[in-house]
């Protein structure tokens, strides 16, 4: 009755202060399901994800959880971190920095090439050979589209320079900078909140027709996915799709339907959403997306991060990899 009594006031709350009248009418004349429905609903219309967008700033993409943007541009051989203050990116600092001997993205062990993409940053690893400065942040490459492109290496950081000798002015895959700098970095940041967009020039700037096609794209993408509707939710995914243990897209589509025709309700929540600009060597619009997922159905209760890389193509999202 709590749980009940709570979800009716949440809800008046948002009727009242978003769309009044015409919500607080549905609610009197249909009842809280239809107010319930409606707002689901603008959840899935780009004209509603447009006008929230329209005074932010998401030249590096749109982040609910993210606080700070790393863009590392490798033919200029510059860094530079952003913070995400109220609708806006500030910039805190920018520094050179020598990347990887060789030209191109990162396909293989030991090419020595800087992989071009958009990475977490998962740890931070102390005591290393002074080769690598006091220490080095560690990035998620290879992260779940490349793996389905069968990229190989490991190990790709950000870390500093010799600290007791000199180096030559490029690296085996990774981002290095002066020592000052490197912990100047580390100390405007929370690791966990930060996104490394590494590319080959200029990262191309995320759009709000974009942002805002993905975000009402997931929430009709969700839609497809609580129904059980297996053609809807097939649409959403490129022919190209591929699972990072190799599967195929044909091999995907036939596991979902024998899911599907089950039937079982299901409750999936989405928050925390962040979507960041994927700089490619594919000459794809790519975007990835991190985010927080709530499902629970009958058979399988899970609550963890849902990761999605995407293309738009057509004025369609079509999803590439997801894990």
């Amino acid at each position: 009755m709590e749980k009940s009594l709570t979800k009716i006031v949440i809800l008046l709350f948002v009727a009242i202060n978003i769309y009044a009248t015409d919500l607080v009418d549905l609610y009197r004349a249909k009842g809280l399901n239809a107010v319930e429905q409606k707002l689901e609903d603008s959840l899935k219309d780009k004209k509603y994800w447009s006008g929230y967008l329209k005074d932010k700033n998401i030249d590096f993409g749109y982040y609910e959880d993210k606080k700070y943007v790393i863009v590392t541009q490798k033919e200029l051989g510059e860094l530079s971190l952003y913070e995400k203050e109220n609708n806006d990116f500030k910039l805190l600092s920018r520094n050179s920095v020598i990347v990887g001997e060789n030209e191109g993205d990162k396909f293989l062990e030991g090419d020595k090439k800087t992989p071009e993409g958009a990475y977490e940053l998962v740890d931070k690893k102390t005591q290393l050979d002074p080769f690598y400065g006091p220490f080095a942040l560690v990035t998620s490459y290879p992260n779940v589209f490349d793996k389905t492109l069968d990229k190989k290496g490991h190990g790709i950081w950000i870390h500093g320079m010799p600290l007791n000798e000199d180096r030559e002015k490029f690296t085996k895959g990774c981002i290095a900078l002066d020592n000052p700098q490197l912990e100047d970095l580390a100390s405007k940041i929370d690791i966990s909140k930060a996104i490394l967009l590494t590319s080959k020039a200029e990262v191309e700037k995320a759009s709000k027709e974009d942002i805002a096609l993905i975000l009402s794209s997931i929430f009709k993408w969700r839609d497809s996915w609580k129904k059980s509707d297996i053609e809807e939710y097939l649409k959403f995914y490129s022919p190209n799709f591929k699972k990072d243990d190799g599967s195929n897209f044909e091999e995907f589509k036939d596991f979902k339907r024998r899911i599907f025709a089950k039937r079982e309700r299901k409750r999936i929540k989405f928050s925390n959403i962040d979507i960041s600009p994927y700089p490619n060597s594919l000459n794809k619009k790519m975007y990835k997306v991190l985010m927080d997922e709530d499902y629970l159905s009958p058979s399988v209760k899970f609550v963890g991060k849902k990761e999605l890389f995407l293309e738009i193509l057509n004025g369609q999202i079509k999803i590439l990899a997801e894990g």
